[in-house]
């Protein structure tokens, strides 16, 4: 395979164990030219992907080899877990290097994932000295709330700038931002009045100035505002990138959609590990004990809650021997009260991530609830009651069975519903109750209804 095929080979990103295999000897025989071509223009993420595959050291190869660009990009890209052992490789110096040619929030990240020692040595080495000062404005706030996600680098013209002016100001700032989505437009203190777009400034007569042309309606965010508000509010109005204002109203910095769709990404993960009953934020090449730790605590409820599912069983043991045909639909009512607790529970979970001061009251969204459960019930119950008589069970066992089942669907949407909304109310993480709680919570519920109704009418 020539240069040119390498190329195309992993513009394509299809990547090969072949090509892993001449990427593995070029990387022995220290081969650069071949790193060069064939990663030179290939899009960090797929690198990123590449060096997974190697160890540490060979992957520190690689980046040193490739321009520093590219290698702060393919480090920013990766897990911060596999980030801190590659960082390890590099010293003060040479993450400066790399963190010179990163936007200030990317770079600020890097920074905080350092060992207190290292990140003022690392800092000293900047060379860009206004990324440095950028990069301690930053520090300053919390990594979960808008001051924490923004970047310094953004585009901004005085409300007096004439368009000549403004326009010589955009090609100078321009130089170190790499998205452009709106001119800021702020007074002499720096306090944001609008935005205007690129167009309109290339468009306008030389005569005109900034204030004639801006838009004084523009939505901006607070420097303590919780990143998932700001992630709401760059949602609901489709925003490609917000202004952040201190308390003041001064214009502090940008938060670009690139930022937040990790913000999104990240509670989606979150909210998806706490539905499975995994409590803490692991991956799966992640140590046995950490991966151990984040799952066993709610097997152990589970656990907890089998053993008092089969306590309920035991205290109608002597029910069971009277009609030993009851014991075969003990999974049919306890799988049907987990399906639809979790099946409520997810409904409310994706209600509260979206809230709206239209929202329904408490009282409503019982009441829908327990409308959807009763028709529910209603289809089930008449349906195991046909497949009981079809196949010839005692008429007496399947109004039973009928029954309980539609006394659990009600049970189960009612706990499934209020469980979060409660949970939220106390500052909980309501996905809590959307797995293994709810689930554990639905058997014993189902049991205990399947039983009282079986003694009250069967036995």
């Amino acid at each position: 395979m020539d240069n040119l095929e390498e190329k195309e080979h992993i513009d394509q990103f299809e990547l090969s164990k072949e090509y892993l295999e001449k990427l593995q000897t070029a990387i022995t025989e220290q081969d650069e030219q071949f790193i060069k071509n064939t990663l030179d223009d290939t899009n960090p993420a797929d690198i990123s992907t590449i060096l997974l595959e190697f160890e540490t050291e060979e992957s520190r190869y690689v980046l040193e080899v490739l321009e520093n660009e590219v290698s702060a990009e393919v480090i920013n890209d990766l897990d911060e877990d596999v980030r801190s052992k590659y960082l390890k490789e590099f010293n003060s110096a040479e993450i400066a290097a790399m963190l010179n040619e990163l936007d200030s929030d990317d770079a600020v990240d890097i920074i905080n994932e350092l060992p207190l020692k290292d990140r003022e040595e690392v800092i000293a080495s900047l060379e860009n000295k206004e990324k440095a000062k950028n990069i301690l404005d930053l520090l300053r706030y919390e990594e979960d709330v808008a001051g924490g996600l923004m970047a310094k680098e953004l585009i901004k013209a005085n409300v007096n700038w004439s368009i000549n002016q403004c326009i010589e100001e955009i090609r100078r700032q321009a130089e170190n931002v790499e998205k452009i989505y709106s001119v800021y437009v702020v007074d002499n203190q720096n306090v944001l009045l609008g935005r205007v777009s690129l167009k309109k400034i290339i468009l306008a007569d030389d005569h005109l100035k900034v204030k004639d042309l801006y838009d004084d309606d523009v939505i901006s965010v607070e420097t303590y505002m919780d990143e998932v508000d700001v992630a709401e509010i760059m949602r609901k109005y489709d925003l490609d990138a917000v202004p952040v204002v201190n308390v003041q109203g001064k214009l502090m910095g940008r938060i670009t959609i690139d930022d937040i769709v990790d913000v999104i990404t990240e509670l989606a993960e979150e909210e998806r590990q706490m539905m499975a009953g995994i409590s803490e934020d692991v991956e799966e090449d992640d140590s046995v004990w950490m991966l151990t730790r984040a799952r066993l605590p709610w097997l152990i409820i589970g656990m907890f809650g089998g053993l008092l599912g089969a306590q309920f069983i035991g205290v109608f043991e002597e029910d069971i021997l009277i009609v030993p045909a009851m014991a075969f639909f003990i999974p049919l009512i306890t799988a049907t009260g987990g399906n639809v607790g979790i099946q409520s529970s997810s409904i409310v979970l994706q209600s509260l991530a979206s809230k709206s001061v239209f929202d329904d009251s408490f009282l409503k969204r019982i009441a829908k609830v327990l409308a959807v459960a009763i028709l529910n019930g209603i289809v089930i119950a008449g349906i195991v009651m046909g497949m009981n008589l079809i196949l010839g069970q005692e008429i007496k066992l399947a109004i039973v069975v009928s029954i309980a089942l539609f006394t659990v669907v009600l049970l189960a949407s009612f706990m499934g519903t209020v469980t979060p909304l409660v949970l939220d109310k106390l500052g909980i993480n309501p996905a809590l109750a959307a797995g293994p709680f709810i689930t554990t919570a639905n058997d014993l519920l189902g049991l205990l209804v399947y039983f009282s109704v079986a003694h009250l009418l069967l036995i």
